[in-house]
């Protein structure tokens, strides 16, 4: 069943007194518990777009749908991760993780029990009570996510949240976050610069254009998960993902 719906979505963008178009007419559907990575040359506009998709930014052409519907606006529907995880340094994890929910009014009892069922998840429990600047950027991603998770979106939207990792802790999340999308049954769109870490999140692969950005080509993974970067088993997707997406790199140089 479709759960997401992008139709023909242009944006266009003023540079030094003329338009810029970023996108110049996705489509794409994203079925109920998806996990959609986005991959694609390097400012092609895949961030503007799931900007669009949460509501941040308004398209100059087309619409996005959720479950057929017309979105307008930013709602707890859909939950954006971004590549610096934003959280609030004065407050501790919990209170970081628990944050949403107070803002959407539910009682305190309720917030805890939610948010320490998604610490554990996590692997957060011990760091309750600690602040945000005492982590490292491995756990502040974590801390990031279960923070969108406890408000329980339909659809889960992140740009680049592993990028300034390392590869080990990157490698360790990659894991993590596809035994969270098999708990959760998350719809996920996913963009990534990694065609590596699309390969291993994926069980679908859209590759962008060059500017002015359509879907050049869809390619699914349907492989056994929990999928490790080790896997020489992935490497013909990605020989996938690359013939596709290098034309697109060399063009835009």
């Amino acid at each position: 069943m479709t759960k997401l719906e992008a139709k023909n979505i242009e944006k266009y963008f003023d540079h030094d007194g003329q338009k810029l178009q970023a996108l110049g007419g996705i489509d794409l559907k994203v079925n109920d518990g998806d996990f959609v990575c986005l991959v694609g040359p390097s400012g092609c506009g895949k961030s503007t777009f799931l900007r669009i998709v949460a509501g941040l930014d308004r398209p100059d052409n087309g619409e996005i749908l959720l479950d057929g519907k017309p979105v307008t606006e930013t709602g707890p529907d859909r939950i954006l991760v971004f590549q610096e995880g934003a959280l609030f340094p004065w407050l501790k994890v919990i209170d970081n993780v628990e944050f949403g929910l107070k803002i959407a009014g539910i009682p305190k009892s309720e917030r805890s029990e939610i948010s320490k069922r998604y610490l554990d998840m996590m692997q957060l429990t011990r760091f309750a009570e600690s602040y945000t600047y005492q982590l490292s950027t491995g756990m502040k991603q974590r801390v990031a996510i279960a923070r969108a998770l406890v408000l329980d979106p339909d659809v889960l939207l992140m740009d680049e949240p592993f990028a300034a990792l390392d590869t080990q802790t990157r490698d360790l999340l990659l894991v993590e976050m596809q035994l969270i999308w098999e708990r959760t049954k998350k719809t996920i769109l996913f963009v990534t610069h990694n065609v590596a870490e699309a390969a291993m999140l994926g069980n679908r692969v859209a590759v962008f254009t060059n500017r002015p950005s359509t879907i050049k080509k869809e390619i699914v993974i349907d492989y056994r998960r929990p999928r490790i970067s080790e896997d020489e088993n992935l490497s013909k997707y990605q020989q996938q993902i690359l013939a596709e997406l290098r034309p697109e790199v060399k063009a835009s140089e």
